[in-house]
């Protein structure tokens, strides 16, 4: 149930950056193929994230640290170009790196929201 959870959070960040960024396309979204490529497109970003994104890490860890951690926009907007070359109907126009960043962080920032509304509340104790 969880990894559905995730998988529909991960859909609606993708819709809502492919809303906000004119230079981010998920096809047609009149028909089911723009909603199947957006759940589509958050699975490949989930599987990226869970198994290209450590070792990517790992290997920039000295300029992640002398970036102070700056760095890791770019490899999160570099598995966002990936994600384009893996899912045939999700397109991102040229300048694709700047386009790749925004969308990265519109995804980010919307998981995160979306994520943190899930969890309940804890109550302070009297």
């Amino acid at each position: 149930m969880n990894i559905l959870l995730r998988i529909l959070i991960g859909t609606i960040a993708v819709l809502v950056a492919d809303m906000l960024l004119r230079g981010v396309s998920l096809g047609d979204m009149e028909t089911t193929n723009g909603l199947l490529t957006a759940i589509l497109t958050a699975v490949v970003l989930a599987l990226l994230n869970a198994f290209l994104k450590p070792l990517l890490v790992l290997f920039t860890l000295p300029i992640t640290l002398f970036t102070l951690g700056l760095f890791m926009l770019v490899i999160n907007a570099a598995l966002v170009m990936l994600a384009d070359n893996l899912v045939p109907a999700f397109t991102i126009e040229p300048p694709r790196f700047w386009w790749a960043l925004g969308f990265s962080l519109i995804v980010s920032f919307v998981q995160g929201l979306l994520s943190r509304m899930d969890k309940p509340r804890q109550q302070p104790e009297p």
